[in-house]
This record gives structure tokens, C-alpha cells and sequence, in this order.
């Protein structure tokens, strides 16, 4: 009778053995790619999930070693332990104490380790759920670059996953905003703000196609007739990173010179997406030399297993962030926005870096709107004057293009440009505008720069085109697109968080613009894209997507 206690005590052992051996490694395995690390190494302002991980680490360790403990006991020599028992009956008792007491201090440990293994799948949990706009989780991302997270995401080739969150905005206008959150890997390389990521849309084949600062390039598979649930974007794999790589992404955040470390963003990265009839275009930030950069543009033919891009606009001429005549450099200022006309004729933009003079400059490519030849690959410039153009809408009936411009501190702009070659248009920066250099007039560091760039409120008194609309206080305006019906476009924004419809009807001299009407997203719209009587959003305060359907 004794022998089968025992045979079935040491049966068991095993069995508890063999589930020990089970390390849960499929559930660190669901945190993605760089959950799992990011999680453990960067988030100790919210949870000490490092101190669970090793908890759990040390956990399993004293189990290993009871475990160690326990087949020593249970492989005593079957004939020895007869004769222990003959000798000294006692001794058998005192076995299966030792035994019973080492298995319940490894029940205990397995309890604990289930309670830690709890506690971190719900930190995940709320890591799919953080407000990036969080104070002290960007706290921590002031010691870290994210473009290294999404460098492993891209070189890893997954997914970007955007799940509906349950919001609904309904307006009274007849049209409702869905928002569609990120579901474990998302982008985080912000172009403006530290994180997260940054992105611009576009429309081919019914699929909604998605760029990230770093050229992360994803589509979806036709989820666009009923994206209920969710959005998934699969990776495209290109070269683009033979254009532009962590070395310049890693320059955005100047991390060692003081006299940029008020700004931590991305300053040099993917800056538009455009695709046409099978052709896709990207601008981008290029360091022609060594910190001296300019806004250029590639293409390709579109292809969802590889894309395969080249130069089709660059110059030689750039802007050195450390010599710069007017002592001031920002890269945000690049412009970058793509429009296609025809097969023949693409219109790109690139602002003025901050390099003020070069706007007013005729043979700088800075500040200006140009009109390139895909063919031949020469440029006209079609405008001047700009500073950071960040929308543009080609109406083809009227052979016009809408303009959205970054103004100062103040003054931003929604201008005409006109196609029909008459004439270069200027409008006016830095010479005029209706905004203020940052500080204003009464800032002593402004005196001289408002001498030589006094800022004149009036365009048109100083030979000067005027802002169809301009906006006091500045909206933090970007895209621009028209709608459905005629004459009615809108606008989106980043600092104002909001959408804003207007009309302009060009054919009415009249009254030709009707003023905006502003609704209220409660994210910066980095881009959007008008298709089937829907607007999709880029929003970068959670790097999520969101869909506007008119009714």
C-alpha cells in the first residue's frame, strides 16, 4: 500500500514539473513587437513593470530550485529507501513532509507568479489605452528617441492595427466623426511633438494608404466600404530608407545643443504622400550635406510588395542649421505638400526653413511653389513668398490651386494661386503679414529682425497678393481638400484641434467667400484625405485615424 502512495505521489510531482516547465512566454509574445521592451524599460512613472518582470523572474528561479529539491528526493534509490524505512520508519514520515511542504511553497510561488503575469498584461492593456499627451509619460520620452521603435517596426514589416474606440462625434451639420485608435505596435516618431507618430494619407485602388515620418508605408485591404470594428494596414516594403535613415532622424532631437533643445520633434522626415494613375510620390527632408538640408521629392510606380522610389526633384542649394544668415533654423518650415496635375506636371512646395530672405529670393527654390516636369525632371516656379505651405487642392474647372500656409505668430493662410502661367504670384513673406515674429514688436531680440523684415499689414499696398482668409490667432493650419459639392472645401488644423468648412465660389466676384465654420475634433489633423463622401483623418495627439461621413 505504501509503495502505490508513494509511485503516485512522485507521479504527480512530475505532472506539476511538466506544467512549471510552462513559462507563459506566449503572453509576453501578444505585447507585439516593441511592447514587451518598451513596457518594461520605460514606463516606471505609470507602473514598476520592470520590478514585476523581475519578480516573476525571481519567482521562477526559488521554483526551479524546489523543483531541483524535490526530484533529489524523489530519485533516491528505491532500495535505499526501503532500508531507510526499515531501519527507521519515521524517516518515510518525515520525506513526505519535506515534500508536501516544498509543494505547497510552490503552489504559494506559482500564485504569486499568476498575480505578477496579471499585473502586466494589464499594464499592456493600459498601454493601448495611454493619452500620449500624458505630462509625465512624455517626461520619460525626453530620454529616448522613438524613431528606433518604429526603425524595429518597419524593419519588421508589421502591421499598423487601429481598432473603433466606441466614440461617435455627431454634429448638427449632418456628419458624424468615428475615431479609430492604435492596437498594440503603433507609430511614435512625431513630426512636431516628441510622440507619437506622425502620418499622411492617400487613396489608391479603394485602400486607404498610410506614410509615416520615418517611411513606414502601409495599406489597407479594402476596408473602407464598412471599417465598423476597425482599420488594419498592411506594410509595403520600400527603399526608402536609402533617402532618408535613423542617422537624420536621430538629428531631429538635439539632444546636446542647447540652442535647440526647446524642440524635440522631428524635424527632418516624410513630409507628403501623393499617389496618381499608378504613381506614388514622397517628399521628404534631404541632408545634402552634412546639416545643411532641403525638401525633395521621389517617385515610383505603386506596388504592394515593393516600392522602388527615385529622385525626381532635389537641389543642390540647402539651408545650414548652424549658418544661417538670419541666425535661425527650423526644418518644420519645409513644406513638402504634393499635387498632381497630369501625367506631365506635379506641384510641390518647400517652405522657408526659417531662411527668411531666401523667400523673397527669385532663383532660391526656398519659399516657393513649384511646377516640376515628371518627364524631364526641370522646374518653374509658380509662387513666392511663402513660409510653410502645409495644404494644397488643385481645382481643376477653375485651374487654381487652394493654399494652406504656416503664418508667425499669427497670420495663417489660406491662399489662390493661379495656373494660367501669367505671371509669378508673391505673397508677400517675410516682407508682409498679418501675423508677428514670436516675442512681438516689444521684444528687444525683434528689433532688428523687424527692420529688415518689417511685416507690413497690407499685401497688396507693397505689390503683393492677398490671403484669401487668414486666420488671428494662428489655427496651426495643414491640409486642405474640396468636397463633394461645388465650391465648398474645408480646412484642418493642429493647434486649433478642429475642422473648418468654408465656400469659395471663384465664378461670384461679388461675394466669392463665405466665412469658416469651425468644428471641433480634439486632435491635431495632420492630413486628410476627401474619398466617397467620407474625410479620413491623420491625428497625431494619439497617432490615430478617424472617419467623417456626411449623411
Amino acid at each position: 500500500m505504501m509503495k502505490i502512495k508513494n509511485l503516485f505521489i512522485f507521479i504527480l510531482l512530475i505532472i506539476l514539473s511538466i506544467n512549471l516547465l510552462l513559462d507563459f512566454s506566449f503572453i509576453k509574445n501578444q505585447l507585439g513587437l516593441n511592447g514587451g521592451k518598451f513596457v518594461s524599460k520605460y514606463i516606471v512613472p505609470f507602473k514598476n513593470t520592470f520590478i514585476l518582470e523581475s519578480e516573476i523572474e525571481d519567482k521562477n528561479k526559488n521554483i526551479n530550485l524546489l523543483n531541483q529539491k524535490i526530484t533529489k528526493l524523489e530519485n533516491i534509490n528505491k532500495k535505499n529507501l526501503e532500508a531507510t524505512i526499515k531501519i527507521d520508519p519515521y524517516n518515510i514520515n518525515n520525506l513526505e513532509e519535506m515534500i508536501n511542504d516544498l509543494n505547497k511553497d510552490r503552489i504559494f510561488l506559482s500564485a504569486e507568479k499568476k498575480v505578477f503575469k496579471e499585473a502586466f498584461n494589464n499594464l499592456n492593456n493600459d498601454l493601448k489605452k495611454i493619452d500620449f499627451s500624458n505630462e509625465a509619460f512624455n517626461q520619460v520620452f525626453k530620454q529616448i528617441d522613438p524613431s528606433e521603435f518604429d526603425i524595429l517596426m518597419k524593419e519588421a514589416r508589421k502591421d499598423l492595427n487601429y481598432g473603433y474606440d466606441g466614440r461617435q462625434n455627431i454634429y448638427e451639420d449632418n456628419f458624424s466623426v468615428k475615431f479609430y485608435k492604435p492596437i498594440g505596435d503603433r507609430l511614435l516618431y512625431g513630426i512636431t511633438n516628441t510622440i507619437p507618430g506622425s502620418g499622411y494619407l492617400d487613396i489608391y485602388e479603394d485602400n486607404l494608404i498610410l506614410v509615416s515620418s520615418i517611411g513606414i508605408i502601409s495599406y489597407s485591404k479594402k476596408p473602407l466600404n464598412a471599417p465598423k470594428l476597425g482599420i488594419s494596414l498592411k506594410q509595403v516594403d520600400s527603399n526608402l530608407g536609402d533617402f532618408i535613415g535613423l542617422e537624420q532622424f536621430k538629428k531631429s532631437r538635439h539632444f546636446d545643443d542647447p540652442k535647440y533643445n526647446w524642440l524635440k520633434g522631428g524635424w527632418y522626415s516624410i513630409k507628403d504622400i501623393e499617389i496618381f494613375d499608378g504613381d506614388i510620390y514622397v517628399s521628404y527632408t534631404k541632408e545634402v550635406e552634412d546639416n545643411c538640408w532641403n525638401t525633395s521629392l521621389l517617385a515610383a510606380k505603386m506596388n504592394y510588395d515593393y516600392i522602388n522610389f527615385s529622385t525626381i526633384f532635389s537641389s543642390d542649394e540647402c539651408v545650414n542649421e548652424y549658418d544661417n544668415i538670419d541666425d535661425e533654423y527650423n526644418a518644420h518650415q519645409s513644406g513638402g505638400r504634393i499635387i498632381n496635375l497630369d501625367n506631365e506636371t506635379v506641384i510641390f512646395s518647400i517652405g522657408d526653413f526659417r531662411s527668411r530672405y531666401r523667400a523673397q529670393t527669385e532663383k532660391s527654390i526656398f519659399g516657393k511653389i513649384l511646377k516640376i516636369n515628371k518627364n524631364i525632371k526641370n522646374y518653374q516656379v509658380i509662387s513666392m513668398g511663402h513660409r510653410n505651405p502645409q495644404g494644397l487642392y488643385y481645382n481643376k474647372e477653375g485651374n487654381f490651386l487652394l493654399e494652406a500656409e504656416h503664418g508667425p505668430e499669427g497670420g495663417d493662410e489660406i491662399n489662390i494661386i493661379k495656373l494660367d502661367g501669367a505671371y509669378v504670384q508673391n505673397f508677400g513673406w517675410p516682407i508682409s503679414s498679418y501675423g508677428e515674429h514670436y516675442g512681438g514688436k516689444n521684444a528687444p531680440h525683434n528689433k532688428k529682425k523687424y527692420e529688415k523684415y518689417p511685416l507690413y499689414k497690407s499685401h497688396s499696398e507693397h505689390g503683393f497678393s492677398e490671403p484669401l482668409k487668414y486666420f488671428l490667432p494662428s489655427i496651426g493650419i495643414s491640409q486642405i481638400v474640396g468636397l463633394k459639392e461645388d465650391n465648398q472645401y474645408v480646412v484642418a488644423s493642429l493647434k486649433g484641434l478642429s475642422l473648418y468648412f468654408f465656400e469659395y465660389d471663384y465664378k461670384n466676384k461679388e461675394q466669392y467667400f463665405v466665412d469658416v465654420k469651425k468644428f471641433n475634433i480634439g486632435e491635431r489633423i495632420r492630413d486628410m484625405i476627401y474619398y466617397n463622401n467620407k474625410l479620413y483623418l491623420y491625428l497625431e495627439d494619439t497617432a490615430s485615424l478617424a472617419e467623417l461621413s456626411f449623411e
